[in-house]
């Protein structure tokens, strides 16, 4: 399954994920510097789907704020 997401690292609100429709915004505390916000971003997604960290990847945007997410089970 793919899902678009948008993530605003560094907010207070986090984490936390909302459903918009049209994909999910994502909250999250860490900051986007040496990949702490990918990292948090997968840890949170696997938590919400109930799924291993392993089976979430990023297929797209590993650098922007708009990213495309990869979800096995």
């Amino acid at each position: 399954m793919r899902v678009e997401v948008k993530v605003k690292p560094g907010s207070s609100k986090g984490p936390l994920v909302e459903n918009t429709g049209a994909g999910l915004v994502v909250y999250l505390r860490e900051k986007p510097h040496d990949g702490e916000a990918n990292d948090g971003l997968i840890k949170l997604l696997a938590k919400y789907y109930g799924v291993a960290k392993s089976c979430i990847t990023i297929a797209r945007g590993q650098k922007s704020h708009h990213k495309v997410v990869e979800i096995t089970k």
